[in-house]
């Protein structure tokens, strides 16, 4: 796969409670939200929900958000989302691809607005704006 293949991608907003996900167009240009997933205290990744999207969707590879502290280090959040991501990798087959994700939540909540979207919304469009942020650096210039 180049940089310029086409194909849907899937951007997973790694988060403690709530998981967001966003699907790409079939052309790899343009990212929707999908769906929340919710994580359960002290569970692992809901890897088998995960599933049923990448069935039903086909995406040729994945992006994980990466969430690095303000001055851009891996703390124990950013180690367990690369550990989610290596089994994502792992258990899918497809190439997945960590995103810096600093800021996508802000981003979020300035499109939905902090008093009217609620937290199943800011998690998707968060995932949104990390799709889409992976989605332009893939577009050749």
């Amino acid at each position: 796969m180049t940089r310029a293949d086409p194909g849907r991608w899937l951007a997973v907003d790694w988060g403690t409670k709530r998981i967001g996900l966003a699907i790409s167009d079939p052309t790899g240009t343009i990212a929707q939200p999908l769906a929340t997933l919710t994580r359960r205290a002290g569970r692992r990744f809901p890897l088998q929900r995960l599933r049923g999207y990448l069935e039903e969707w086909r995406p040729v590879g994945i992006v994980v958000g990466l969430p690095l502290d303000a001055g851009g280090a891996e703390g124990p959040a950013a180690r367990e989302a690369r550990a989610t991501a290596e089994l994502i990798a792992a258990k899918t087959g497809l190439p997945v691809e960590l995103l810096d994700e600093r800021m996508t939540t802000a981003r979020a909540l300035e499109a939905v607005g902090p008093e009217t979207g609620d937290r199943v919304d800011v998690d998707q469009r968060a995932a949104v704006v990390l799709l889409q942020l992976h989605l332009d650096r893939r577009r050749p210039s």
